[in-house]
């Protein structure tokens, strides 16, 4: 079915605009595409659809108590805009670094907001996509053509996030909270506060609420990796003393923190008795003396199998020293009027339970996606280095690092799109897929990533929706900034199995 065929269904809009290149997202990876794009290819055009009423993504969606980075701004950052504050950042010294980059590039003008894609069509006849989007709550749909989708939304849902269905919710008398749906009302002074969940997420929220609460427990299933360390960074407090700019400072330390992170995860693999136990060492070195840390911070996996949660000066383990809060290792049996009942047989009682539980994985956005008419299920596909699939023409997917900053792929993509895109424009070609060869068409397909390499929650649960592997490092997506940053810059797109047309 051509384009022509497609636009001739009736919407309740007449407009049609045409873009070279749609960015999906004004989060932080859409942010950066949006910059990458104006500086390597600054003849295009561009628009950015966002589903929310503002930029900033999940530091749109998230404003629980204490919400902060998980990874240090010098390399969650841009690699274009220098941070020039404490490592780990506050959700609104974030949303303040963004707000910069918008302004300082002009960005903002390409933006629109409220804007849901509920569709994206291919046509092989027109040589581009068509993108149906809901505006708002008005009813209404405008639609909008391009050469190249450039999918920026993140990887989970925004609006519905991660509660186990558990017995009894319903008979629990006081409130529930999921940090993702954090309500502007809440008043927890004096309480007691029952977080179920070990993850970033719960381990910002227990000691950023100790001091304000009665008490808080930190009900978890199996421990989490913490690494506890004082939210600065020495180099880069030298580097400035002796007069250093704040661009080679951000330089600096950012090679010097990805190097340090490169060499920690592969002694998680080579040696990870030992990595787990320097992380206990550095633990205790908060907690009281003969606490039993095996009983409620040892897990049963190697360092890194799981992301491990950085805790600034050991916030979390010094909130349980002055007893504001405690650490359950415990499984639920199911709800009560008062709290919850534990399979152990012990009832924990609270006024406000917040699930710190996670989120589910949202694929692409969760867009119906055509390709000449025939609908696409992404789970049949192929990834091509974890960016582009195999069937999808002119469509590519920025999915970060789950060991290093999301935005350092962020960066590495934005370079290989503008390459990509001047490609295609020197070469006179419309279209790229990546393309298998009949010997690879017929080898094993493999899960996105193998639960040895990473298992966390989230993709366990929705690993069958996400495209497959194969052997070998160009049908994968390889978690490994420190071999990516220097393969992603070197491909030879004419030596690579990707179809020009």
């Amino acid at each position: 079915m051509g384009l022509t065929e497609t636009l001739e269904r009736p919407v309740t809009s007449q407009s049609l605009d045409h873009f070279d290149v749609l960015i999906v997202g004004a989060g932080i990876s859409g942010i950066g595409a949006a910059y990458h794009l104006q500086k390597q290819c600054p003849g295009k055009s561009f628009a950015i659809l966002e589903t929310q009423d503002g930029f900033g993504g999940t530091w749109k969606t998230h404003n629980y108590p204490g919400i902060r980075s998980d990874s240090d701004l010098y390399t969650f950052g841009y690699r274009f805009k220098p941070w020039i504050a404490a490592p780990i950042a506050t959700r609104d010294q974030i949303i303040t670094y963004l707000d910069e980059v918008i302004e300082e590039n002009d960005i903002a003008r390409h933006v629109h907001f409220r804007h849901r894609i509920t569709n994206a069509s291919w046509s092989s006849e027109e040589k581009c996509w068509m993108v149906e989007a809901a505006v708002g709550d008005s009813g209404t749909t405008r639609r909008f053509t391009t050469n190249f989708l450039w999918m920026c939304q993140g990887y989970y849902n925004h609006t519905d996030p991660y509660t186990p269905d558990w017995p009894g919710m319903a008979d629990y008398q006081g409130q529930i909270i999921h940090p993702q749906l954090w309500p502007d009302d809440v008043d927890l002074k004096g309480k007691n506060v029952l977080v179920i969940g070990s993850g970033a997420t719960a381990a910002t929220l227990v000691p950023a609420i100790a001091d304000e609460v009665e008490h808080v427990t930190m009900l978890q299933r199996t421990p989490t990796y913490f690494l506890p360390s004082s939210n600065s960074n020495e180099l880069a407090d030298r580097l400035r003393q002796i007069g250093m700019d704040d661009e080679t400072v951000h330089r600096c330390v950012r090679n010097q923190i990805n190097y340090d992170m490169n060499e920690l995860i592969k002694r998680c693999s080579t040696e990870p008795d030992v990595v787990a136990a320097e992380l206990k060492e550095a633990a205790m070195a908060f907690l009281p003396e003969g606490y039993d840390f095996d009983a409620n911070f040892k897990p049963d996996y190697r360092p890194w199998q799981q992301r491990v949660a950085f805790v600034p000066d050991g916030d979390l383990f010094q909130a349980v020293a002055k007893g504001k809060a405690s650490v359950v290792t415990d499984q639920i049996e199911r709800f009560t009027p008062k709290g919850v009942l534990l399979k152990s047989g012990k009832e924990l009682e609270a006024d406000v339970i917040i699930t710190a539980t996670g989120f589910k994985l949202s694929v692409l956005g969760e867009i119906a996606f055509a390709v000449d008419g025939k609908p696409v299920d992404l789970a049949d596909t192929v990834t091509w280095r974890g960016m582009m699939f195999t069937g999808m023409p002119n469509l590519l997917w920025v999915f970060g690092y789950f060991r290093a900053s999301w935005t350092l792929r962020v960066d590495l993509l934005g370079d290989f799109v503008g390459k990509l895109l001047n490609y295609m424009d020197a070469h006179g070609a419309s279209v790229v897929v990546p393309q298998l060869s009949a010997e690879e068409q017929q080898a094993e397909r493999l899960p996105w990533i193998s639960k040895e390499n990473f298992n966390p929650g989230y993709l366990n649960r929705s690993m069958h929706l996400m495209p497959k592997r194969l052997a070998g490092d160009i049908w994968t997506h390889r978690q490994d900034y420190w071999g990516e940053k220097d393969e992603i810059p070197n491909i030879r797109l004419e030596n690579e199995a990707l179809a020009f047309s």
